[in-house]
């Protein structure tokens, strides 16, 4: 079977991709690359400190955190990055397009039918390098890809189905892995190959003690030195990496810095000067508010804007009293002035809809105006009709309920006091209950959140963000939404071959799930990135897979010369 045919019958399947130049690459990295140097980043996450170190906790940040070191099997083709001339940005938390895909620990993959297969041909000589009290320098071979995925696919944290399409993984030769598939999945490339738990890891790491971050070792470009919690995660050079970048012609290898570091700094205002002194070369995350006098009082910085990966929302557990009658959901939706958050708390730095799909996920989101009236209903301020069916619900006088919100969000921290004084307007009382970041992921985790609760969640990709907030049973699901025939619809989009045929089936599911309302649905702002121009080769990418920067840092080098003459050390 040719790769054309496959396209076509296993969409989304990969297109085995290489790293050539165009043109528009050409132009774009006419600077000559340098090494050295220490790259210092204000990532998207900057306010929040690793969560964990062991790929077994199942934990979303921890390809951001570990993708450094721990390689995948595929990971975004940044020769298809606008800056190189191509039509990607790479800004999303954890979405491809199929033609942005490449290999990186794969070096070839097939299909193969009856009973369905994956077969992966792996790179020879790609190394760990060696860890004192760890291990010996070795290569990565099959037989670490085959315990990379028993270690997730058995730990008793996993998200529940999440590798159950596969039968078994087991490794045929020391370079190859076979995939044995119980039915097609339309999300395998994700699940085990670029997505948040898709990390290749020596069984040697697991063995010393995963949770310890001294004992992490992975193939990837760089190494990780040292973490301080609240404060830094630094990672030096791996000098034996495998890969390299084509410029101008010539092969370079990868990385160019000698060091990277993460810098934790929870207070805005710290960011922002962080940034402007140059103790930051990045800062990824910069509120609308922030922009114009960064740019007054750093003028030199360069920019890029992108709507936030994140939906904003007030969940409702419908399974708790008023919620789960939906006339009070979809009165609190009408009570809170969405069009003058945009307008007023945003300065209009913000879509109106952009969440569960998010607006760069093109075929699969609808604009708010191509929605049935029932929709655009819950985007307009009505709160008359808010008080008439809180009223019909039985709550004429309104209700009080308690909202957790996480402390780590100054946006939040701002934003839900001025949705509180809309609910209250219509009788409603929130109590709002602030809480750091470990507490608050925790208590929904385990279900045990109140009623209310206040945060963002990344949209991942167009299948993700709807499963993992919309499915019975799953993490990320803080209302607590189950319907049987809802998660039937979803089984049938993973089953389904054809990406045009998902996505019409993933905007019927969509269209019902934003019907409902088991949020207050809030508009979604725009973020901006910004760097300064020592920095080279970089237009503001932010993952390379999912939440994953690793790739895009290693392909960075700095313009020392130019920093000192800016004034700058």
């Amino acid at each position: 079977m040719n790769r054309r045919t496959l396209k076509t019958l296993m969409a989304p399947a990969l297109i085995a991709a290489t790293m050539t130049l165009s043109a528009g690459q050409a132009l774009a990295q006419a600077d000559k690359p340098a090494y050295g140097g220490t790259l210092s980043v204000g990532t998207v996450y900057s306010t929040i400190s690793a969560l964990t170190w062991d790929m077994a906790d199942w934990n979303w940040k921890q390809s951001h955190d570990s993708g450094q070191y721990y390689e995948q099997l595929f990971a975004a083709d940044l020769s298809k990055s606008k800056r190189n001339g191509g039509p990607h940005s790479f800004y999303a938390d954890a979405y491809l397009p199929l033609d942005a895909i490449r290999g990186e620990l794969a070096e070839t993959w097939r299909w193969m039918e009856n009973p369905l297969r994956l077969e992966v041909k792996l790179r020879k000589g790609v190394m760990f390098p060696e860890k004192k009290g760890v291990m010996a320098a070795r290569e990565l071979v099959a037989d670490d890809v085959v315990f990379s995925f028993n270690h997730l696919a058995n730990s008793p944290k996993k998200i529940p189905n999440y590798f159950d399409h596969v039968n078994k993984v087991e490794a045929t030769d020391r370079h190859t892995v076979l995939f044995s598939f119980k039915d097609y999945f339309a999300e395998w490339d994700y699940r085990f190959g670029w997505g948040y738990y898709s990390s290749i890891l020596p069984k040697e790491v697991v063995a010393a003690g995963a949770t310890n971050w001294k004992n992490h070792n992975g193939s990837g470009p760089f190494m990780l030195t040292d973490f301080v919690s609240g404060n830094s995660n630094t990672y030096t050079k791996n000098p034996i990496y495998w890969d390299k970048e084509t410029i101008g012609g010539q092969a370079y290898k990868l990385p160019f810095v000698d060091k990277l570091v993460y810098r934790i700094i929870k207070d805005e205002a710290a960011q922002h000067a962080a940034l402007r002194t140059g103790k930051l070369d990045i800062l990824e995350s910069i509120r609308w508010s922030a922009v114009e006098e960064l740019k007054k009082s750093a003028p030199q910085l360069k920019w890029s804007r992108w709507t936030n990966m994140s939906g904003t929302f007030l969940s409702m557990r419908v399974d708790t009293k008023p919620f789960t009658d939906v006339r009070v959901r979809r009165a609190l939706n009408m009570a809170v002035n969405k069009q003058e958050i945009v307008k007023s708390y945003y300065g209009g730095n913000a879509e109106l809809f952009g969440y569960p799909q998010h607006p760069d996920y093109i075929g699969y989101y609808e604009p708010l105006s191509a929605m049935p009236e029932s929709i655009k209903e819950l985007f307009a301020y009505n709160p008359d009709k808010a008080k008439k069916l809180l009223a019909e619900a039985g709550y004429p006088n309104g209700f009080s309920f308690k909202v957790q919100v996480c402390s780590c969000n100054p946006d939040h921290m701002d934003l839900l006091p001025l949705v509180a004084a809309y609910l209250e307007k219509v009788g409603v009382k929130v109590q709002l209950q602030p809480m750091e970041y470990g507490a608050f992921l925790s208590a929904m985790t385990s279900k045990k959140l109140e009623a209310g609760y206040f945060m963002n969640n990344g949209h991942s990709n167009p299948t993700t963000t709807i499963r993992k907030s919309f499915v019975t049973g799953q993490t990320w699901n803080p209302s607590q939404w189950a319907d049987p025939a809802f998660d039937r619809k979803m089984n049938v989009v993973y089953g389904e071959r054809d990406e045009g045929k998902r996505q019409a089936l993933l905007k019927e599911m969509t269209r019902e799930i934003v019907d409902k309302a088991p949020y207050i649905w809030l508009p979604t702002p725009y973020v901006y990135t910004a760097w300064w121009p020592w920095v080279k080769n970089y237009n503001g990418e932010l993952r390379a897979g999912a939440v994953r920067p690793g790739p895009i840092y290693a392909r960075l080098w700095l313009d020392q010369e130019m920093k000192q003459k800016m004034g700058f050390k």
